[in-house]
């Protein structure tokens, strides 16, 4: 049983969030999405988005063997999520869509819309 993070594990992560990430982090509805959310629904969007990761870490990743790697495990999903959540930051800084000078709580908004709306297409 693997117990480690390894550089094949990130570099996957990274490369599946960039393919992913770069479409919808150039649509004007995701970004509006970030200025216009309400906190609690940006809550419930991170909330399911973390869910659905779990599930699929447990399913894909884990294949349901969790019982002797629960920090693992759990480690796996917060860095994954970071992670993607890291690539969809450069990618809207580097379209000048990520106002963290002006509007940091819009900046993170974004991120959070994005990463979710990126976790929910690499699941289907």
């Amino acid at each position: 049983m693997k117990l480690s993070f390894n550089f094949e594990d990130a570099s996957q992560i990274f490369v599946g969030a960039f393919a992913l990430a770069v479409p919808i982090s150039f649509s004007e509805e995701a970004w509006r999405l970030g200025e216009t959310l309400p906190v609690q629904n940006l809550l419930m969007l991170l909330t399911l988005s973390v869910v659905f990761l779990t599930v699929y870490t447990y399913q894909s990743v884990f294949q349901k063997e969790i019982k002797s790697r629960k920090v693992v495990f759990v480690s796996r999903i917060v860095i994954a999520y970071l992670m993607t959540a890291l690539v969809v930051a450069l990618v809207l800084f580097c379209l000048d869509k990520l106002p963290f000078a002006e509007d940091p709580f819009v900046a993170i908004k974004r991120i959070i819309v994005i990463t979710m709306l990126h976790q929910w297409e690499q699941l289907l």
